[in-house]
């Protein structure tokens, strides 16, 4: 079965104040108790408008943790965007061949541990705005794998938080591990919720 990953958090970053103080100008605030150690996944959900890009920036920023993040080939073909895309931590995916992208990940975060160095994946497994079916297992299968913990992350506009408050080891059973995950984000609130996707894996990706 999954379990709560509870306890003092021993990895604490030291964000950024002048991104604090952004979002608090903007009235937003922060949840976030620290880290479970230096690897592991961030799921982001719901993911349902544009804001929640500028959100996620300025809190990376606030949190003081560098994240990977798979985006869409296309951006780091485009001119100085691409760049500054990869400087942020993008991981160009090809979503034509995506084949190897967990395998690889999950070795890069394995190596990662034995070098005792950082390395958080950051993923929204709806990967779309729109209403769809579920979530992409592509981040879930990357923590499996690795044996990392996953952090639950979202952006309450019903609060004006941006939480990341909770950390959970999976079990492999998928129904388990989502209905505890679908437990703790049921009262957090999306910019456009009903575009929130069910959690729950979407059998056509």
């Amino acid at each position: 079965m999954p379990h709560w990953i509870s306890g003092s958090m021993p990895v604490q970053p030291q964000g950024s104040r002048l991104a604090r103080g952004l979002l608090a100008l903007a009235g937003w605030k922060l949840d976030f108790p620290g880290l479970p150690g230096q690897q592991g996944v961030i799921l982001v959900y719901p993911h349902t408008s544009n804001w929640d890009f500028i959100l996620g920036l300025l809190g990376k920023a606030a949190l003081g943790v560098r994240l990977r993040f798979w985006a869409k080939d296309s951006l780091f073909k485009v001119p100085l965007f691409g760049r500054w895309v990869r400087s942020l931590g993008g991981v160009a995916v090809d979503r034509s061949n995506r084949h190897g992208l967990v395998g690889d990940t999950a070795a890069q975060m394995q190596a990662a541990a034995r070098a005792g160095q950082m390395f958080w994946l950051a993923a929204a497994p709806e990967g779309t705005r729109s209403l769809a079916q579920g979530w992409r297992s592509g981040a879930y299968q990357v923590a499996l794998q690795a044996g990392a913990p996953v952090g639950l992350a979202t952006f309450d506009f019903a609060t004006r938080t941006i939480a990341l408050n909770r950390f959970v080891r999976l079990s492999g059973d998928v129904e388990a591990d989502l209905a505890l995950m679908a437990e703790h984000f049921a009262p957090y609130r999306g910019k456009r919720h009903h575009l929130a996707s069910p959690i729950r894996m979407n059998t056509k990706t």
